[in-house]
């Protein structure tokens, strides 16, 4: 018999996956030259962070229902800074790629962010490069480079942004490990926002008033507030969902869940875009990336569960809770 408990866990996946996979089609349709028409993706992502500021300011000061951390000006300076930065980044990045190249292939080149994370974090020290792992990760790049082959629509420059992309997410994640966890710092979805949003606001002003600006003042495109009204709200609440399953789950789950939610995503895409089309290398290859990424989380499931049976002095330091935004 399923409880009550079970059945609002699969709630919350189901909405993660509408509204992760809505959010996605709803990037690509605005930012698409032959639908919405508005190619402009730092000027998206600058209203995404505006947007989402706003309401976590309300919900901080005015409405109290989350507390802000005990942040001093270093810790700001030191931390929150450049992981603002590649957080925007990250966006920016991200939804210029859908200029380039379907949401289908996008999806099936995200399998390289264990990858770009695995890397990231040898490099800065918090992961040592081991055997396994190393293998388990060659297994997930040749897969990609294998669908990547198979792309119709292969484009370079789609694809770099992509990649470019994929890498800045991946330092994000890695800095807010080595940054903010050092400093004793645990930032929810809300505190997350509320400090991160404003500052990559403010690092999305730049490259925007020197690439888009004036193609937005020359352009006849007219601003329809309801769209992007509707488009950043789904962006906030799609940072709600992810909180409610972690809280209710793990990071391991929803991970499982992106997965279902790719497959789903790449189906999607070949309906609502019929340009958008699917080859049998294409699958071929982001099976056996996929494959790869099912294997890197079983290893550090196994990693998780061996340091939890340590002692607790000789239990390293690790992440508990990662926060992200699904471009």
């Amino acid at each position: 018999m399923i409880t009550k408990h079970v059945l609002l866990t699969y709630i919350y996946l189901l909405i993660y996956i509408c509204l992760s996979s809505g959010v996605i089609l709803y990037n690509k349709w605005v930012l698409s030259p032959k639908y919405f028409k508005f190619p402009f993706p730092i000027t998206l992502t600058m209203i995404h962070m505006g947007f989402s500021a706003l309401v976590a300011i309300i919900l901080v000061r005015v409405l109290k229902i989350a507390a802000p951390v005990n942040m001093t000006f270093q810790i700001y300076a030191t931390c929150v800074i450049p992981i603002s930065a590649f957080f925007a980044s990250s966006l920016w990045f991200g939804n210029t790629a859908y200029l380039h190249i379907s949401v289908a292939f996008i999806q099936m080149l995200k399998a390289l962010m264990p990858v770009a994370t695995f890397l990231v974090a040898v490099v800065c020290g918090t992961d040592k490069l081991r055997c396994d792992l190393f293998l388990n990760m060659l297994l997930v790049s040749v897969g990609v480079v294998i669908s990547s082959y198979g792309e119709i629509h292969f484009n370079i420059i789609g694809t770099a942004y992509q990649v470019t992309g994929i890498f800045a997410e991946a330092l994000r994640l890695v800095l807010t490990q080595v940054l903010l966890q050092k400093k004793g710092l645990t930032l929810n979805p809300i505190t997350s926002l509320y400090y991160i949003a404003p500052c990559s606001f403010v690092f999305l002003f730049v490259p925007w008033y020197f690439l888009e600006k004036q193609g937005m003042e020359l352009s006849q495109i007219q601003f329809n507030f309801w769209i992007f009204f509707t488009n950043a709200l789904c962006a906030f609440a799609l940072n709600f969902s992810i909180f409610l399953v972690i809280g209710r789950t793990g990071a391991v789950t929803i991970r499982v869940a992106g997965v279902l939610k790719d497959w789903i995503l790449i189906a999607l895409s070949t309906v609502v875009f019929p340009e958008s089309t699917i080859t049998g290398l294409n699958i071929i290859g982001y099976a056996v990336a996929l494959s790869g990424v099912l294997i890197y989380n079983y290893l550090k499931v196994k990693d998780v569960a061996a340091s939890n049976q340590l002692p607790a002095e000789n239990i390293p330091e690790r992440a508990t809770k990662d926060w992200k935004s699904d471009k």
